[in-house]
């Protein structure tokens, strides 16, 4: 079929080429100009084919098909990525519309959730039939990763990973948005309930994920929890639960989480 196109799109290259110079030879007649483009168009036409066939040029002339393509998995990368045999070769796949937090980042290392995104990745996609989609504009993104939706047994993987609060919409690029409005529908069920990546405050944001954020919040959480308080001062070591009369006072050197752990440290209570 390939080689077919090919001379199709060599033969109309060829008339072309004819007509133009007839044109330059014998002068300009609308009908000659008539045979002129509409050569032309048959060209490009034929060529845009020929590329979407072969796949020369992945990205281009896609065709927008709702199909599901029957795939096989060859591994899990991580939330948001998988490998797969397509078309009889290895080819990663990064999900269209989402992103989750990164396993192994070179950059970011590894961020909250990115492991039980991962996790829970795995266990949608090895439990059943597993197929693709593509939308209406590229194949391939800079990393020559295919993008596409990814279903198992008919249903969203996408979707339900945003439902459950573990990857956010992202990466919104048109014309690749035909579901974008049932996935933001999902993250905002998520949302709703505070579950994964949203029961951190501020960790997922518009431009990505914000560990730091997260650390913080978590440092302040566990700050609020360690309320015993330990001085160093003229009398030795002295540590100050709330019930001190002397709590509010004291300006702590050091915060301790249990009275043992205060006394393993060598703080004694007041006298």
């Amino acid at each position: 079929m390939n080689m077919i196109l090919a001379v199709m799109f060599v033969v109309c290259g060829f008339i072309l080429w004819s007509l133009a110079r007839v044109v330059r030879k014998k002068g300009f007649t609308w009908k000659r100009m008539g045979s002129l483009f509409l050569s032309f168009f048959l060209l490009i036409g034929s060529g845009f084919f020929l590329v979407d066939k072969s796949g020369i040029f992945p990205g281009i002339g896609t065709s927008g098909t709702t199909e599901q393509i029957p795939v096989e998995l060859v591994k899990v990368i991580d939330g948001d990525t998988i490998k797969i045999i397509y078309q009889g070769q290895e080819q990663n796949v990064r999900y269209l519309l989402i992103d989750t937090p990164e396993t192994s980042h070179p950059r970011l290392g590894k961020q909250p959730f990115g492991e039980e995104a991962k996790k829970r990745n795995a266990e949608l996609i090895e439990n059943g039939k597993l197929t693709i989609e593509f939308d209406v504009g590229e194949r391939f993104d800079k990393y020559s990763r295919l993008l596409a939706y990814i279903y198992v047994d008919g249903e969203s993987v996408q979707e339900k990973l945003l439902e459950e609060g573990l990857a956010r919409v992202a990466y919104v690029y048109p014309p690749n948005t035909r579901y974008l409005t049932p996935f933001e529908k999902a993250q905002k069920k998520a949302q709703k309930k505070e579950a994964g990546i949203w029961s951190l405050e501020n960790y997922a944001r518009d431009d990505g994920f914000h560990a730091d954020s997260a650390e913080s919040e978590s440092q302040t959480s566990a700050d609020e929890d360690c309320q015993i308080k330990g001085n160093i001062g003229s009398s030795g070591k002295i540590y100050h639960t709330p019930d001190s009369p002397w709590y509010e006072q004291t300006k702590p050197e050091v915060m301790f989480c249990t009275e043992e752990e205060a006394v393993e440290a060598g703080f004694r209570a007041p006298k």
